[in-house]
């Protein structure tokens, strides 16, 4: 067995659910892993990982507006607010969403199902870069 591990930055561009599955793929396949274990982590309090539906573009409208429904920014209890009104929200989101994600690999790329996809999940309004560590098992 072999451990790989990277960074991968993503630039995103407001609150938005980012599909980030190809990037994966494309690491593991520069790693030339055909079998083994991945494992990604976003290192921020403000935005989280996900793995839900990819094909209909429409389910990630749903998905996007249930997190503006779930945490909306501006409410009347919310103290910590010093990074703008977006602020408690995007903590509570996160709160409640994973920061990691383990996947295997078969075949050269992540055993997802068929409607899934990987989302780097930006609960903030503003462009933010965010780092991913990608820390994959390669058994040889």
């Amino acid at each position: 067995m072999e451990w790989l591990k990277c960074e991968l930055n993503f630039q995103t561009h407001g609150q938005a659910l980012y599909p980030i599955t190809d990037a994966i793929n494309q690491q593991i396949r520069t790693w030339q892993i055909w079998e083994g274990m991945c494992h990604l982590f976003i290192q921020h309090t403000s935005a989280s990982l996900m793995i839900n539906e990819s094909f209909d573009p429409t389910a990630r409208m749903d998905m996007e507006q249930f997190l503006l429904t779930l945490a909306p920014a501006n409410q009347v209890w919310y103290r910590h607010t010093i990074e703008g009104d977006d602020d408690s929200p995007s903590h509570l989101k996160a709160m409640i969403m994973p920061v990691d994600l383990s996947i295997p690999i078969d075949d050269g790329r992540l055993s997802l199902g068929t409607w899934q996809g990987i989302y780097l999940c930006e609960h903030r309004k503003l462009r933010q870069q965010r780092t991913i560590l990608v820390r994959c098992m390669k058994i040889s």
